[in-house]
């Protein structure tokens, strides 16, 4: 059998294990958004307690290691919350535990595009009779999200390529079936091919369409600083 007839035979069972692959970046890269806004906001505008719980929180996740951040979910949070009656699946752990991360990351593009706004803007709104909260919400928000789609999307693929992590939990996501198939079948080499061809198609679908997004919505002559890991 060659390499393609080979490829052929197991790309079902690869592709429906990408289907996890996606659940798992999708809720995490979800659960990362909404909670690094937050944290964005309670950085920028937050009294001196918040934002020192804040920083400490961003300073936490994006300096320790993201393998170690999912096995203290996963062994750390049952014996917590299994005397409650709240059992944890593998799968919300790897949620989790891959979007406190990425919480981390996306609260520091989201406050560098909310800083990129003039400080006008919160004048004039506050000037027409909005409160803070809702300057907040109607007026800086809407231009911080647009101007964060660039770096922002260098968070989505982070999430794409890091989700092979949940393979330490036994999921069965792309990479853990890969990892079964190559040693059912012995053809390791070709086999992580496969399932790295998968991925690079899925960060390529998913530039392609954030680079068209980012087109459609960009403020001409504006944008907010990326940050890499």
């Amino acid at each position: 059998m060659n390499f393609f007839e080979f490829a052929w035979s197991i790309l079902p069972q690869l592709l429906e294990a990408t289907k996890l692959t996606l659940w798992i970046t999708g809720g995490s890269i979800a659960l990362g958004f909404v909670t690094g806004i937050f944290l964005a906001l309670g950085r920028v505008y937050g009294p001196r307690p918040i934002q020192w719980l804040t920083s400490a929180y961003i300073a936490f996740f994006r300096g320790t290691p993201l393998l170690v951040q999912i096995t203290i979910v996963y062994f750390g949070l049952p014996p917590l919350l299994n005397p409650l009656g709240i059992h944890i699946p593998r799968i919300a752990a790897a949620v989790v535990g891959f979007g406190l991360n990425s919480a981390a990351y996306q609260a520091e593009y989201f406050r560098g595009a909310v800083q990129s706004i003039q400080s006008g803007q919160m004048l004039a709104a506050r000037s027409m009779g909005l409160s803070r909260i809702k300057s907040i919400v109607f007026v800086i928000l809407p231009q911080a999200l647009r101007l964060v789609i660039p770096s922002w999307s260098n968070e989505l693929i982070y999430t794409i390529k890091y989700s092979s992590l949940a393979y330490f939990l036994s999921l069965q996501e792309l990479m853990f079936v890969g990892k079964k198939l190559s040693l059912r079948t012995a053809r390791t080499f070709e086999t992580y091919i496969v399932v790295a061809l998968i991925y690079l198609v899925i960060v390529l679908v998913v530039s392609w369409f954030l680079h068209r997004l980012e087109r459609r919505v960009r403020v001409p002559g504006l944008g907010a600083p990326g940050e890499h890991r």
